[in-house]
């Protein structure tokens, strides 16, 4: 089982991360990728950092033979995400500034991320996966 996906919208996040979290001590690595909502009429992101990420990062994730988990939470469409109350920009775990941001999650804290202007590089998201 190289790689499990979990998905969680703001309103689903927490019961979503709690699984997460109980689980997460049984992977090599558990990373969450914040990025934005496909519009529902175009399957489409509005999000061109995050089309142009997402395929890298999926790419790097499923080519790796360790127990990997990526938790993929979407902010919603752009004008909840550009609301400064956005619940991931003021919440202090995570203190979002731009998407995508890609997390890796260790010992209940962040270890290290990859924000919107990197996460597509992929020798970055290799050195985030290997925890270095």
């Amino acid at each position: 089982m190289p790689l499990k996906l979990l998905d969680a919208t703001v309103s689903s996040f927490d019961s979503v991360f709690e699984k997460f979290r109980s689980e997460a001590p049984q992977n090599k690595a558990n990373l969450i990728l914040f990025l934005a909502d496909k519009d529902p009429s175009t399957s489409l992101s509005w999000c061109p950092d995050c089309v142009r990420a997402e395929p890298v990062i999926y790419k790097k994730l499923e080519a790796t033979a360790d127990d990997v988990v990526l938790l993929r939470a979407f902010v919603g469409d752009r004008p909840t995400w550009r609301n400064p109350q956005h619940p991931w920009r003021i919440d202090s775990r995570f203190k979002l500034t731009g998407v995508p941001t890609l997390v890796r999650w260790e010992n209940d804290t962040i270890r290290g991320r990859l924000e919107d202007h990197e996460a597509h590089i992929e020798n970055k998201i290799s050195t985030l996966l290997a925890g270095n």
